[in-house]
């Protein structure tokens, strides 16, 4: 194993995180600055680096908190790489596992210490801070459906009277903090899946665990804003998700077919196939397109997981 260092820890208190990073190590400074900075910080740091390079490594090296590097000589996606951290995080004795990537970070110095005091409060076996542009932190990183609405403002997020926590509702990556309870309840991440529809795969398990888990309104985690791929229809009142570059289509496409014949996911085909069909052949007016996302859902659907660039007919 590649360079860890660790140090003794309260009882019942020990937080490991994990971030995942892949050739990004200018924005993976910041991120573990952030991490490291914390005014509750973790005990722990694990960084997985899905390209191995010996510049993350002297990087994770040098933080002020006790690390441990894993490279891999596999790009391993999102989804394995957290899952291996994950793992490794339980393996160290982790009772809390806090997430983390490499081109977004927590807000300020306060996040992992009040993720702490709204899990304790509420009871909660995962929570997750708001996930905010980090161009403009008044604005969600990533639009938010409830019900048939569309939120992209922070402040749209309380208009249920909600105060504090925003329940049954998480971002499981950008900042989430698992109980090691949890994870041995839900499991880690399908390495099946690579990149896209991890997150939302993991969310389906916790749905389905009946745990307790939320986002706290009174935190955030900064990221890059995510909205361009959510292309408006029907005036606004839909949206249908298409990535800038074929291979982001290709998971995104592949991965959302598998997802969605999953138990607790089958309701949405109906509303995937209006939504997508209307996008295609009248917003796009691309059938081409609409063929290519049908083929893309059946590899899913049939669980073909070989990875490609999106482009290889099969």
């Amino acid at each position: 194993m590649a360079g860890e260092r660790s140090r003794e820890h309260p009882a019942g208190e020990l937080v490991v995180a994990v971030v995942v990073t892949h050739r990004r190590p200018d924005e993976l400074a910041k991120s573990l600055d952030a991490v490291a900075g914390q005014s509750r910080p973790p005990e722990h740091l694990i960084v997985v680096d899905n390209d191995h390079d010996d510049r993350v490594r002297d990087l994770v090296a040098g933080q002020p908190i006790p690390t441990t590097y894993l490279g891999s000589r596999r790009n391993l996606g999102g989804a394995g790489g957290f899952a291996l951290g994950m793992l490794h995080a339980l393996s160290l004795g982790a009772d809390w596992v806090w997430l983390a990537d490499d081109d977004g970070r927590p807000a300020d110095a306060e996040v992992l210490a009040t993720l702490l005091a709204c899990a304790q409060r509420h009871g909660l076996a995962e929570v997750s801070p708001m996930v905010c542009n980090m161009d403009d932190p008044q604005r969600l990183a990533f639009p938010l459906r409830r019900g048939l609405q569309w939120r992209r403002l922070v402040s749209e997020l309380t208009v249920d009277g909600t105060e504090d926590l925003l329940a049954g509702i998480a971002s499981l990556f950008n900042g989430a903090l698992f109980a090691a309870s949890t994870l041995e309840a839900v499991g880690v991440p399908d390495l099946r899946l690579f990149i896209r529809g991890d997150e939302t795969e993991l969310h389906r398990r916790l749905l389905r665990s009946g745990l307790p888990f939320g986002t706290c309104l009174q935190t955030s985690y900064l990221h890059p804003c995510g909205t361009e791929e959510f292309k408006p229809i029907l005036g606004g009142r839909m949206h249908a998700q298409y990535p800038d570059n074929p291979s982001k289509r290709f998971f995104t496409y592949r991965n959302r077919g598998y997802l969605q014949s999953q138990p607790g996911m089958r309701k949405l085909v109906l509303q995937e196939w209006l939504r997508f069909g209307w996008y295609f052949v009248v917003a796009r007016r691309d059938p081409a397109g609409l063929v290519e996302w049908i083929r893309l859902r059946r590899l899913g659907r049939r669980e073909r997981f070989a990875r490609n660039d999106g482009t290889q007919r099969r």
